[in-house]
Protein backbone atom coordinates (compact mmCIF):
# COMPACT_ATOMS: atom_id res chain seq x y z
CA UNK A 1 0.00 0.00 0.00
CA UNK A 2 1.20 3.49 -0.83
CA UNK A 3 1.64 6.01 1.97
CA UNK A 4 -0.23 8.60 -0.16
CA UNK A 5 -3.84 8.97 0.95
CA UNK A 6 -6.37 7.18 -1.22
CA UNK A 7 -8.34 10.38 -1.85
CA UNK A 8 -5.24 12.14 -3.20
CA UNK A 9 -3.89 9.12 -5.06
CA UNK A 10 -7.13 8.39 -6.90
CA UNK A 11 -8.52 11.90 -7.42
CA UNK A 12 -10.23 11.85 -10.86
CA UNK A 13 -8.40 13.71 -13.64
CA UNK A 14 -11.06 13.38 -16.35
CA UNK A 15 -14.82 13.84 -16.48
CA UNK A 16 -15.30 10.12 -17.09
CA UNK A 17 -13.34 9.23 -13.94
CA UNK A 18 -15.67 11.12 -11.59
CA UNK A 19 -18.09 8.84 -9.74
CA UNK A 20 -21.73 9.79 -10.18
CA UNK A 21 -23.02 13.25 -11.23
CA UNK A 22 -23.70 12.04 -14.78
CA UNK A 23 -25.87 14.98 -15.83
CA UNK A 24 -23.42 17.61 -14.56
CA UNK A 25 -20.50 15.84 -16.25
CA UNK A 26 -22.28 15.76 -19.62
CA UNK A 27 -23.18 19.45 -19.44
CA UNK A 28 -19.69 20.64 -18.50
CA UNK A 29 -17.95 18.32 -20.96
CA UNK A 30 -20.13 19.54 -23.82
CA UNK A 31 -19.61 23.19 -22.81
CA UNK A 32 -15.83 22.67 -22.90
CA UNK A 33 -15.99 20.88 -26.27
CA UNK A 34 -18.09 23.65 -27.84
CA UNK A 35 -16.16 26.42 -26.08
CA UNK A 36 -19.39 27.89 -24.72
CA UNK A 37 -18.39 28.84 -21.20
CA UNK A 38 -20.58 30.74 -18.73
CA UNK A 39 -19.14 33.70 -16.81
CA UNK A 40 -19.83 31.98 -13.47
CA UNK A 41 -20.78 28.53 -12.18
CA UNK A 42 -22.16 27.56 -8.77
CA UNK A 43 -21.57 23.97 -7.64
CA UNK A 44 -23.55 23.03 -4.52
CA UNK A 45 -23.97 19.75 -2.68
CA UNK A 46 -22.89 17.80 0.36
CA UNK A 47 -19.24 17.19 1.13
CA UNK A 48 -17.19 14.73 -0.87
CA UNK A 49 -19.35 14.44 -3.99
CA UNK A 50 -16.94 15.97 -6.53
CA UNK A 51 -17.54 19.74 -6.61
CA UNK A 52 -13.89 20.86 -6.42
CA UNK A 53 -12.73 17.90 -8.47
CA UNK A 54 -15.04 18.73 -11.37
CA UNK A 55 -14.03 22.39 -11.13
CA UNK A 56 -10.38 21.41 -11.65
CA UNK A 57 -11.22 19.03 -14.49
CA UNK A 58 -13.22 21.79 -16.20
CA UNK A 59 -10.28 24.19 -15.79
CA UNK A 60 -7.99 21.63 -17.46
CA UNK A 61 -10.44 21.03 -20.30
CA UNK A 62 -10.64 24.77 -20.98
CA UNK A 63 -6.87 25.31 -20.96
CA UNK A 64 -5.67 22.03 -22.48
CA UNK A 65 -3.37 22.51 -25.49
CA UNK A 66 -5.84 20.40 -27.50
CA UNK A 67 -8.79 22.62 -26.53
CA UNK A 68 -11.59 22.96 -27.23
CA UNK A 69 -12.00 19.37 -26.12
CA UNK A 70 -14.51 17.32 -24.16
CA UNK A 71 -11.79 15.74 -22.00
CA UNK A 72 -8.38 17.06 -20.87
CA UNK A 73 -5.39 15.11 -22.20
CA UNK A 74 -3.49 15.24 -18.85
CA UNK A 75 -0.17 15.04 -20.71
CA UNK A 76 0.38 18.59 -22.01
CA UNK A 77 2.15 21.20 -19.90
CA UNK A 78 -1.08 23.09 -19.16
CA UNK A 79 -2.85 20.00 -17.81
CA UNK A 80 0.17 18.96 -15.76
CA UNK A 81 0.52 22.43 -14.23
CA UNK A 82 -3.14 22.57 -13.24
CA UNK A 83 -2.96 19.05 -11.79
CA UNK A 84 0.07 20.07 -9.72
CA UNK A 85 -1.65 23.30 -8.63
CA UNK A 86 1.05 25.61 -10.02
CA UNK A 87 -0.72 27.15 -13.02
CA UNK A 88 -0.70 30.97 -12.78
CA UNK A 89 -4.05 31.17 -14.59
CA UNK A 90 -6.04 28.77 -12.38
CA UNK A 91 -6.42 30.37 -8.96
CA UNK A 92 -8.00 28.42 -6.08
CA UNK A 93 -9.25 30.49 -3.16
CA UNK A 94 -10.45 29.18 0.20
CA UNK A 95 -13.22 31.57 1.18
CA UNK A 96 -13.08 30.36 4.78
CA UNK A 97 -9.76 32.22 5.21
CA UNK A 98 -10.02 34.74 2.35
CA UNK A 99 -13.61 35.88 2.61
CA UNK A 100 -13.25 39.53 3.61
CA UNK A 101 -14.05 42.50 1.40
CA UNK A 102 -10.35 43.32 0.96
CA UNK A 103 -9.77 39.86 -0.51
CA UNK A 104 -12.67 40.42 -2.92
CA UNK A 105 -11.19 43.74 -4.01
CA UNK A 106 -7.80 42.16 -4.71
CA UNK A 107 -9.59 39.46 -6.66
CA UNK A 108 -11.28 42.13 -8.79
CA UNK A 109 -7.87 43.61 -9.57
CA UNK A 110 -6.51 40.20 -10.66
CA UNK A 111 -9.52 39.66 -12.90
CA UNK A 112 -8.52 42.65 -14.98
CA UNK A 113 -5.29 40.97 -16.18
CA UNK A 114 -5.38 38.69 -19.21
CA UNK A 115 -4.32 35.02 -18.89
CA UNK A 116 -0.53 34.62 -18.89
CA UNK A 117 -0.07 31.43 -20.90
CA UNK A 118 -3.52 29.79 -20.94
CA UNK A 119 -6.74 30.19 -22.89
CA UNK A 120 -8.84 31.01 -19.81
CA UNK A 121 -8.23 32.48 -16.39
CA UNK A 122 -10.26 30.35 -13.95
CA UNK A 123 -11.07 31.36 -10.36
CA UNK A 124 -12.18 28.46 -8.14
CA UNK A 125 -13.64 29.72 -4.85
CA UNK A 126 -14.13 26.86 -2.39
CA UNK A 127 -16.54 27.16 0.57
CA UNK A 128 -17.90 30.27 -1.14
CA UNK A 129 -20.72 30.66 1.38
CA UNK A 130 -18.08 31.89 3.84
CA UNK A 131 -17.65 35.13 1.89
CA UNK A 132 -18.84 38.17 3.83
CA UNK A 133 -21.81 40.23 2.68
CA UNK A 134 -19.47 43.03 1.66
CA UNK A 135 -17.34 40.59 -0.35
CA UNK A 136 -20.42 39.29 -2.16
CA UNK A 137 -21.47 42.84 -2.99
CA UNK A 138 -17.99 43.63 -4.29
CA UNK A 139 -18.16 40.64 -6.66
CA UNK A 140 -21.63 41.35 -8.06
CA UNK A 141 -20.61 43.39 -11.09
CA UNK A 142 -17.57 41.21 -11.79
CA UNK A 143 -19.64 38.03 -11.84
CA UNK A 144 -22.23 39.57 -14.12
CA UNK A 145 -19.82 41.00 -16.70
CA UNK A 146 -16.33 39.53 -16.25
CA UNK A 147 -13.64 40.30 -18.82
CA UNK A 148 -13.26 37.96 -21.76
CA UNK A 149 -11.57 34.60 -21.14
CA UNK A 150 -12.39 34.69 -17.39
CA UNK A 151 -14.75 32.36 -15.55
CA UNK A 152 -15.63 31.84 -11.89
CA UNK A 153 -16.49 28.52 -10.26
CA UNK A 154 -18.03 28.81 -6.78
CA UNK A 155 -18.25 25.61 -4.71
CA UNK A 156 -20.38 25.42 -1.56
CA UNK A 157 -22.18 23.05 0.77
CA UNK A 158 -24.68 25.73 1.86
CA UNK A 159 -26.22 27.50 -1.14
CA UNK A 160 -29.02 28.93 1.00
CA UNK A 161 -26.50 31.38 2.47
CA UNK A 162 -25.89 32.98 -0.94
CA UNK A 163 -27.61 36.26 -1.82
CA UNK A 164 -30.21 35.83 -4.54
CA UNK A 165 -28.33 38.39 -6.63
CA UNK A 166 -25.26 36.11 -6.72
CA UNK A 167 -27.21 32.94 -7.56
CA UNK A 168 -29.01 34.69 -10.41
CA UNK A 169 -25.65 35.52 -12.03
CA UNK A 170 -24.40 31.91 -11.97
CA UNK A 171 -25.24 28.64 -13.66
CA UNK A 172 -26.24 26.61 -10.60
CA UNK A 173 -25.60 22.83 -10.60
CA UNK A 174 -26.72 20.65 -7.71
CA UNK A 175 -24.43 17.71 -6.89
CA UNK A 176 -26.30 14.72 -5.48
CA UNK A 177 -25.22 12.12 -2.97
CA UNK A 178 -24.09 8.91 -4.63
CA UNK A 179 -26.34 5.90 -4.47
CA UNK A 180 -25.25 2.85 -2.52
CA UNK A 181 -24.60 0.85 -5.69
CA UNK A 182 -22.45 3.63 -7.21
CA UNK A 183 -20.32 3.90 -4.09
CA UNK A 184 -19.86 0.12 -3.92
CA UNK A 185 -18.78 0.02 -7.58
CA UNK A 186 -16.32 2.88 -6.99
CA UNK A 187 -14.76 1.24 -3.90
CA UNK A 188 -14.62 -2.15 -5.62
CA UNK A 189 -12.69 -0.67 -8.55
CA UNK A 190 -10.32 1.08 -6.17
CA UNK A 191 -9.61 -2.14 -4.24
CA UNK A 192 -8.99 -3.92 -7.51
CA UNK A 193 -6.38 -1.32 -8.49
CA UNK A 194 -4.78 -1.72 -5.06
CA UNK A 195 -4.86 -5.55 -5.46
CA UNK A 196 -6.50 -6.01 -2.05
CA UNK A 197 -8.85 -9.01 -1.61
CA UNK A 198 -12.12 -8.11 0.08
CA UNK A 199 -15.47 -9.36 1.25
CA UNK A 200 -18.44 -7.79 -0.58
CA UNK A 201 -20.23 -7.26 2.74
CA UNK A 202 -17.32 -5.17 3.97
CA UNK A 203 -17.49 -2.92 0.90
CA UNK A 204 -21.26 -2.60 1.28
CA UNK A 205 -20.87 -1.67 4.95
CA UNK A 206 -18.29 1.03 4.25
CA UNK A 207 -20.41 2.45 1.42
CA UNK A 208 -23.45 2.61 3.75
CA UNK A 209 -21.35 4.30 6.41
CA UNK A 210 -20.13 6.84 3.83
CA UNK A 211 -23.72 8.08 3.39
CA UNK A 212 -23.35 9.06 -0.26
CA UNK A 213 -19.98 10.85 0.07
CA UNK A 214 -17.12 9.49 -2.04
CA UNK A 215 -14.44 11.19 0.02
CA UNK A 216 -15.89 9.93 3.32
CA UNK A 217 -16.14 6.40 1.95
CA UNK A 218 -12.54 6.44 0.72
CA UNK A 219 -11.32 7.81 4.06
CA UNK A 220 -13.17 5.04 5.91
CA UNK A 221 -11.71 2.46 3.54
CA UNK A 222 -8.19 3.76 4.17
CA UNK A 223 -8.87 3.63 7.91
CA UNK A 224 -9.84 -0.04 7.75
CA UNK A 225 -6.97 -0.96 5.40
CA UNK A 226 -4.56 0.64 7.88
CA UNK A 227 -5.29 -2.33 10.14
CA UNK A 228 -2.88 -4.22 7.91
CA UNK A 229 -4.87 -7.41 7.39
CA UNK A 230 -4.35 -9.61 4.37
CA UNK A 231 -7.98 -9.16 3.39
CA UNK A 232 -10.70 -6.55 3.88
CA UNK A 233 -13.29 -8.34 6.02
CA UNK A 234 -16.63 -7.28 7.43
CA UNK A 235 -15.49 -8.05 10.97
CA UNK A 236 -12.46 -5.76 10.61
CA UNK A 237 -14.64 -2.99 9.19
CA UNK A 238 -17.09 -3.20 12.08
CA UNK A 239 -14.35 -3.32 14.72
CA UNK A 240 -12.39 -0.39 13.30
CA UNK A 241 -15.38 1.81 12.54
CA UNK A 242 -17.39 0.92 15.66
CA UNK A 243 -20.38 -0.52 13.81
CA UNK A 244 -22.88 -3.00 15.22
CA UNK A 245 -23.21 -6.36 13.45
CA UNK A 246 -26.34 -8.24 12.46
CA UNK A 247 -25.99 -10.41 15.56
CA UNK A 248 -26.50 -7.28 17.66
CA UNK A 249 -29.72 -6.41 15.84
CA UNK A 250 -31.03 -9.98 16.05
CA UNK A 251 -30.31 -9.96 19.80
CA UNK A 252 -31.96 -6.56 20.15
CA UNK A 253 -35.16 -7.55 18.35
CA UNK A 254 -35.36 -10.72 20.43
CA UNK A 255 -35.07 -8.74 23.68
CA UNK A 256 -37.63 -6.18 22.54
CA UNK A 257 -40.14 -8.89 21.59
CA UNK A 258 -39.65 -10.54 24.99
CA UNK A 259 -40.06 -7.18 26.78
CA UNK A 260 -36.75 -7.97 28.46
CA UNK A 261 -35.42 -4.60 29.59
CA UNK A 262 -32.28 -5.88 31.35
CA UNK A 263 -31.25 -7.80 28.23
CA UNK A 264 -31.64 -4.64 26.14
CA UNK A 265 -29.48 -2.66 28.58
CA UNK A 266 -26.80 -5.36 28.70
CA UNK A 267 -26.68 -5.63 24.92
CA UNK A 268 -26.36 -1.87 24.55
CA UNK A 269 -23.60 -1.76 27.17
CA UNK A 270 -21.61 -4.37 25.27
CA UNK A 271 -21.73 -2.53 21.97
CA UNK A 272 -21.01 0.84 23.61
CA UNK A 273 -17.92 -0.65 25.25
CA UNK A 274 -16.67 -1.50 21.76
CA UNK A 275 -16.92 2.14 20.66
CA UNK A 276 -20.29 2.06 18.94
CA UNK A 277 -20.98 4.87 16.48
CA UNK A 278 -24.36 5.96 17.87
CA UNK A 279 -25.32 8.00 14.80
CA UNK A 280 -24.78 5.13 12.39
CA UNK A 281 -26.38 2.66 14.82
CA UNK A 282 -29.58 4.73 14.77
CA UNK A 283 -29.52 4.80 10.98
CA UNK A 284 -29.13 1.02 10.91
CA UNK A 285 -31.87 0.63 13.52
CA UNK A 286 -34.29 2.71 11.44
CA UNK A 287 -33.38 0.62 8.40
CA UNK A 288 -34.06 -2.56 10.40
CA UNK A 289 -37.56 -1.42 11.41
CA UNK A 290 -38.26 -0.31 7.85
CA UNK A 291 -37.28 -3.73 6.49
CA UNK A 292 -39.35 -5.50 9.14
CA UNK A 293 -42.39 -3.39 8.35
CA UNK A 294 -42.17 -4.08 4.63
CA UNK A 295 -41.63 -7.81 5.21
CA UNK A 296 -44.50 -7.92 7.70
CA UNK A 297 -46.90 -6.25 5.27
CA UNK A 298 -45.81 -7.70 1.92
CA UNK A 299 -44.00 -10.93 2.84
CA UNK A 300 -41.65 -12.34 0.23
CA UNK A 301 -42.74 -9.71 -2.29
CA UNK A 302 -40.75 -7.16 -0.29
CA UNK A 303 -37.43 -9.05 -0.52
CA UNK A 304 -36.20 -7.13 -3.61
CA UNK A 305 -37.04 -3.83 -1.90
CA UNK A 306 -35.28 -4.46 1.41
CA UNK A 307 -32.07 -5.42 -0.43
CA UNK A 308 -30.80 -7.95 2.10
CA UNK A 309 -28.56 -10.99 1.56
CA UNK A 310 -30.54 -14.17 1.05
CA UNK A 311 -29.51 -15.80 4.33
CA UNK A 312 -30.33 -12.66 6.36
CA UNK A 313 -33.61 -12.01 4.54
CA UNK A 314 -34.99 -15.38 5.64
CA UNK A 315 -34.27 -14.63 9.30
CA UNK A 316 -35.81 -11.15 9.14
CA UNK A 317 -38.87 -12.52 7.33
CA UNK A 318 -39.36 -14.98 10.18
CA UNK A 319 -39.05 -12.22 12.80
CA UNK A 320 -41.46 -9.99 10.88
CA UNK A 321 -44.19 -12.61 11.28
CA UNK A 322 -43.82 -12.62 15.06
CA UNK A 323 -44.44 -8.91 15.69
CA UNK A 324 -47.59 -6.89 15.15
CA UNK A 325 -47.34 -4.49 12.21
CA UNK A 326 -48.45 -1.56 14.37
CA UNK A 327 -45.72 -2.30 16.92
CA UNK A 328 -43.10 -2.32 14.17
CA UNK A 329 -44.46 0.90 12.71
CA UNK A 330 -44.44 2.61 16.12
CA UNK A 331 -40.81 1.58 16.75
CA UNK A 332 -39.79 2.78 13.28
CA UNK A 333 -41.39 6.16 13.91
CA UNK A 334 -39.84 6.40 17.39
CA UNK A 335 -36.38 5.72 15.93
CA UNK A 336 -36.69 8.36 13.22
CA UNK A 337 -38.04 10.97 15.64
CA UNK A 338 -35.46 10.11 18.31
CA UNK A 339 -32.32 10.33 16.16
CA UNK A 340 -31.72 14.04 16.68
CA UNK A 341 -32.70 13.95 20.35
CA UNK A 342 -30.25 11.14 21.06
CA UNK A 343 -27.33 12.66 19.17
CA UNK A 344 -27.79 16.14 20.65
CA UNK A 345 -28.37 14.92 24.21
CA UNK A 346 -25.81 15.65 26.92
CA UNK A 347 -25.98 11.91 27.70
CA UNK A 348 -26.43 10.23 24.30
CA UNK A 349 -25.85 6.73 25.70
CA UNK A 350 -28.62 7.16 28.28
CA UNK A 351 -30.91 8.74 25.69
CA UNK A 352 -30.36 5.75 23.40
CA UNK A 353 -31.01 3.38 26.31
CA UNK A 354 -34.29 5.16 27.05
CA UNK A 355 -35.34 4.90 23.40
CA UNK A 356 -34.68 1.15 23.30
CA UNK A 357 -36.44 0.53 26.62
CA UNK A 358 -39.46 2.46 25.36
CA UNK A 359 -39.57 0.09 22.40
CA UNK A 360 -39.25 -2.95 24.65
CA UNK A 361 -42.01 -1.88 27.04
CA UNK A 362 -44.20 -0.26 24.40
CA UNK A 363 -47.14 -2.65 25.04
CA UNK A 364 -47.24 -1.35 28.62
CA UNK A 365 -46.58 2.31 27.91
CA UNK A 366 -49.99 2.96 26.34
CA UNK A 367 -51.74 6.29 25.90
CA UNK A 368 -54.03 6.98 28.85
CA UNK A 369 -57.25 6.51 26.91
CA UNK A 370 -56.25 2.94 25.99
CA UNK A 371 -56.38 1.89 29.62
CA UNK A 372 -60.16 1.71 29.19
CA UNK A 373 -59.68 -1.62 27.45
CA UNK A 374 -58.02 -2.97 30.58
CA UNK A 375 -60.48 -1.47 33.07
CA UNK A 376 -62.74 -3.88 34.97
CA UNK A 377 -66.46 -3.02 35.24
CA UNK A 378 -66.02 -2.04 38.89
CA UNK A 379 -62.83 -0.09 38.10
CA UNK A 380 -60.72 -2.59 40.05
CA UNK A 381 -57.16 -3.15 38.86
CA UNK A 382 -56.38 -6.46 37.17
CA UNK A 383 -54.36 -9.07 39.06
CA UNK A 384 -50.65 -8.49 38.83
CA UNK A 385 -47.61 -10.63 38.69
CA UNK A 386 -43.97 -9.64 39.08
CA UNK A 387 -42.41 -8.27 35.88
CA UNK A 388 -39.03 -9.33 34.58
CA UNK A 389 -36.04 -8.43 36.67
CA UNK A 390 -35.27 -4.76 36.30
CA UNK A 391 -38.48 -4.31 34.33
CA UNK A 392 -39.87 -1.92 36.89
CA UNK A 393 -43.01 -2.56 38.93
CA UNK A 394 -45.79 -5.04 38.31
CA UNK A 395 -47.35 -6.08 35.03
CA UNK A 396 -50.94 -7.22 34.48
CA UNK A 397 -51.57 -10.93 34.50
CA UNK A 398 -52.62 -12.40 31.16
CA UNK A 399 -56.32 -12.71 30.54
CA UNK A 400 -58.53 -14.16 27.87
CA UNK A 401 -59.57 -10.70 26.69
CA UNK A 402 -57.50 -9.22 23.87
CA UNK A 403 -54.77 -7.04 25.32
CA UNK A 404 -54.34 -3.48 24.17
CA UNK A 405 -51.65 -3.04 21.58
CA UNK A 406 -48.87 -0.43 21.54
CA UNK A 407 -48.83 2.91 19.84
CA UNK A 408 -52.49 3.75 20.41
CA UNK A 409 -53.98 0.67 18.76
CA UNK A 410 -55.68 -2.46 20.08
CA UNK A 411 -56.64 -5.84 18.76
CA UNK A 412 -60.33 -5.25 19.57
CA UNK A 413 -62.03 -1.85 19.23
CA UNK A 414 -63.56 -0.14 22.23
CA UNK A 415 -66.62 2.00 22.68
CA UNK A 416 -66.86 5.55 21.50
CA UNK A 417 -66.75 6.67 25.15
CA UNK A 418 -62.96 6.44 24.82
CA UNK A 419 -63.04 9.20 22.21
CA UNK A 420 -61.79 12.63 23.32
CA UNK A 421 -64.14 14.83 25.32
CA UNK A 422 -66.88 16.33 23.26
CA UNK A 423 -66.35 14.01 20.28
CA UNK A 424 -68.51 11.03 21.28
CA UNK A 425 -70.78 9.68 18.59
CA UNK A 426 -74.03 8.66 20.32
CA UNK A 427 -75.71 5.58 18.88
CA UNK A 428 -79.34 5.19 18.01
CA UNK A 429 -81.48 2.09 18.37
CA UNK A 430 -84.64 0.76 16.81
CA UNK A 431 -86.92 -0.92 19.33
CA UNK A 432 -88.22 -4.16 17.80
CA UNK A 433 -90.11 -7.13 19.24
CA UNK A 434 -87.97 -9.61 21.09
CA UNK A 435 -88.65 -12.25 18.44
CA UNK A 436 -86.06 -10.65 16.16
CA UNK A 437 -82.39 -11.47 16.55
CA UNK A 438 -80.85 -8.40 18.20
CA UNK A 439 -77.22 -7.22 17.96
CA UNK A 440 -77.51 -6.70 21.70
CA UNK A 441 -80.52 -6.99 23.92
CA UNK A 442 -81.49 -4.87 26.88
CA UNK A 443 -83.18 -7.89 28.43
CA UNK A 444 -80.47 -10.49 28.38
CA UNK A 445 -77.19 -9.39 26.81
CA UNK A 446 -74.30 -8.37 29.06
CA UNK A 447 -72.96 -4.85 28.72
CA UNK A 448 -70.77 -4.73 25.62
CA UNK A 449 -69.30 -1.85 23.78
CA UNK A 450 -70.06 -1.23 20.11
CA UNK A 451 -67.02 -1.60 17.85
CA UNK A 452 -65.20 1.56 16.78
CA UNK A 453 -65.32 0.39 13.19
CA UNK A 454 -69.14 0.66 13.20
CA UNK A 455 -70.83 3.53 11.32
CA UNK A 456 -70.92 6.88 13.14
CA UNK A 457 -74.58 6.44 14.08
CA UNK A 458 -75.07 2.68 14.56
CA UNK A 459 -78.44 1.04 15.00
CA UNK A 460 -79.38 -2.06 16.91
CA UNK A 461 -82.46 -4.01 17.92
CA UNK A 462 -83.55 -3.96 21.53
CA UNK A 463 -86.21 -5.88 23.40
CA UNK A 464 -88.05 -4.34 26.37
CA UNK A 465 -86.11 -4.76 29.59
CA UNK A 466 -87.33 -7.39 31.99
CA UNK A 467 -88.21 -4.74 34.57
CA UNK A 468 -91.21 -4.67 36.91
CA UNK A 469 -94.33 -3.71 35.00
CA UNK A 470 -95.44 -0.11 35.41
CA UNK A 471 -98.76 1.51 34.60
CA UNK A 472 -98.60 3.52 31.40
CA UNK A 473 -100.55 6.73 31.96
CA UNK A 474 -103.43 7.49 29.67
CA UNK A 475 -103.52 10.57 27.51
CA UNK A 476 -101.27 11.93 24.78
CA UNK A 477 -97.86 10.44 24.32
CA UNK A 478 -95.46 13.39 24.65
CA UNK A 479 -91.87 13.87 25.73
CA UNK A 480 -92.84 15.39 29.08
CA UNK A 481 -95.21 12.56 29.94
CA UNK A 482 -92.51 10.09 28.91
CA UNK A 483 -90.01 11.75 31.29
CA UNK A 484 -92.50 11.50 34.15
CA UNK A 485 -93.15 7.87 33.25
CA UNK A 486 -89.40 7.09 33.15
CA UNK A 487 -88.81 8.83 36.49
CA UNK A 488 -90.95 6.21 38.28
CA UNK A 489 -88.23 3.61 37.80
CA UNK A 490 -84.44 3.61 38.05
CA UNK A 491 -83.03 7.03 37.28
CA UNK A 492 -81.31 7.50 33.93
CA UNK A 493 -78.50 10.01 34.37
CA UNK A 494 -78.87 13.00 32.06
CA UNK A 495 -82.50 12.38 31.11
CA UNK A 496 -83.90 15.16 33.31
CA UNK A 497 -81.94 17.88 31.51
CA UNK A 498 -82.45 16.42 28.05
CA UNK A 499 -84.89 17.86 25.52
CA UNK A 500 -86.91 15.64 23.22
CA UNK A 501 -89.82 15.21 20.90
CA UNK A 502 -91.93 12.27 19.76
CA UNK A 503 -92.48 12.16 16.01
CA UNK A 504 -95.45 9.95 15.18
CA UNK A 505 -94.90 10.03 11.42
CA UNK A 506 -93.81 7.90 9.79
CA UNK A 507 -95.11 4.97 11.83
CA UNK A 508 -94.20 3.47 14.21
CA UNK A 509 -92.66 6.82 15.20
CA UNK A 510 -89.39 8.09 16.59
CA UNK A 511 -88.13 9.74 19.78
CA UNK A 512 -85.48 12.37 19.02
CA UNK A 513 -83.51 13.39 22.11
CA UNK A 514 -81.24 16.43 22.23
CA UNK A 515 -79.00 17.04 25.23
CA UNK A 516 -77.70 20.30 26.63
CA UNK A 517 -74.04 19.47 26.14
CA UNK A 518 -71.58 16.73 25.27
CA UNK A 519 -71.41 15.48 28.84
CA UNK A 520 -75.13 14.76 28.90
CA UNK A 521 -74.99 13.17 25.47
CA UNK A 522 -72.21 10.92 26.76
CA UNK A 523 -74.37 9.88 29.71
CA UNK A 524 -77.27 8.83 27.51
CA UNK A 525 -74.95 7.25 24.93
CA UNK A 526 -73.68 4.83 27.54
CA UNK A 527 -74.74 1.41 26.18
CA UNK A 528 -76.38 0.28 29.43
CA UNK A 529 -78.33 3.52 29.87
CA UNK A 530 -79.24 3.58 26.20
CA UNK A 531 -80.66 0.06 26.36
CA UNK A 532 -82.70 1.04 29.44
CA UNK A 533 -83.95 4.15 27.64
CA UNK A 534 -84.88 2.11 24.55
CA UNK A 535 -86.86 -0.35 26.64
CA UNK A 536 -88.79 2.45 28.34
CA UNK A 537 -89.55 4.04 24.96
CA UNK A 538 -90.88 0.73 23.65
CA UNK A 539 -93.03 0.33 26.74
CA UNK A 540 -94.40 3.88 26.58
CA UNK A 541 -94.67 4.68 22.87
CA UNK A 542 -95.14 1.18 21.51
CA UNK A 543 -93.02 -1.49 19.85
CA UNK A 544 -90.89 -0.48 16.89
CA UNK A 545 -90.30 3.11 17.95
CA UNK A 546 -86.88 4.51 17.04
CA UNK A 547 -84.75 6.24 19.67
CA UNK A 548 -82.16 8.66 18.38
CA UNK A 549 -79.75 10.96 20.18
CA UNK A 550 -79.46 14.25 18.33
CA UNK A 551 -75.93 15.65 18.11
CA UNK A 552 -77.27 19.07 17.16
CA UNK A 553 -74.83 21.21 15.17
CA UNK A 554 -71.87 19.15 16.38
CA UNK A 555 -70.46 22.21 18.15
CA UNK A 556 -68.69 21.37 21.39
CA UNK A 557 -70.75 22.71 24.25
CA UNK A 558 -69.27 24.31 27.31
CA UNK A 559 -69.42 22.36 30.54
CA UNK A 560 -69.63 23.75 33.99
CA UNK A 561 -66.65 22.93 36.22
CA UNK A 562 -68.78 20.46 38.17
CA UNK A 563 -69.98 18.72 34.98
CA UNK A 564 -66.42 18.50 33.74
CA UNK A 565 -65.24 17.01 37.03
CA UNK A 566 -67.99 14.39 36.99
CA UNK A 567 -67.33 13.57 33.34
CA UNK A 568 -63.58 13.08 33.78
CA UNK A 569 -63.75 11.25 37.12
CA UNK A 570 -66.28 8.79 35.69
CA UNK A 571 -64.05 7.78 32.78
CA UNK A 572 -62.92 4.14 33.17
CA UNK A 573 -59.41 4.89 31.94
CA UNK A 574 -59.03 7.68 34.49
CA UNK A 575 -60.24 5.43 37.30
CA UNK A 576 -57.85 2.72 36.16
CA UNK A 577 -54.91 5.13 36.03
CA UNK A 578 -55.67 6.50 39.49
CA UNK A 579 -55.93 2.99 40.94
CA UNK A 580 -52.90 1.53 39.16
CA UNK A 581 -50.50 4.40 39.84
CA UNK A 582 -51.99 5.52 43.17
CA UNK A 583 -52.39 8.91 41.50
CA UNK A 584 -54.31 12.06 42.32
CA UNK A 585 -56.08 14.23 39.77
CA UNK A 586 -54.67 17.74 40.13
CA UNK A 587 -56.30 19.56 37.26
CA UNK A 588 -59.07 18.87 34.78
CA UNK A 589 -59.21 20.60 31.40
CA UNK A 590 -61.37 20.01 28.30
CA UNK A 591 -59.51 19.09 25.12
Amino acid sequence: MSTVSLTAKYRPQRFADVAGQEAVKRILSRAAAEDRIAPAYLFSGTRGVGKTTLARVLAKALNCERAPTAEPCNVCSQCRQITAGISPDVIEIDAATHGKVDDARRLKEDVGYAPINSRYKVFIIDEAHMLSTAAFNALLKTLEEPPGRVTFILATTEPHKFPATIISRCQHYLFKRLAQAELEAHLTGLLGREAVPFEPKAVSLIARRGAGSVRDSMSLLAQVLALGGAELTEADARNVLGLAGQDVFFGLIESICAEDGPAVVELLRQVLDKGLDIGFFLRELASMWRNLFLLRQAGEKALPVVDLPVEEAGHWLEWAGRIEAAHIHACWQMTLEGQRRVQTSLEPALALELLLLNMAYLPRLLPLQNLAACAAPAATPPPTRPGPAGGGGQRPAPSSAPAPRPGGYRSQPVADQSAPYGQQRPPSATVQPAAQTPSWSAASAPAQTPPRSAPPVPTASAAPAAAPARDVPSGPRTWETFKRFAAKGAEIAGLKKARGVFQADPAPGAVVISCENAFHRGQLANPEKFRQLSALAAEFFGQGVTVRLDEGDNVRDCMSPQDLKEYIDARPEVRQAVTTFDAEIIERKPR
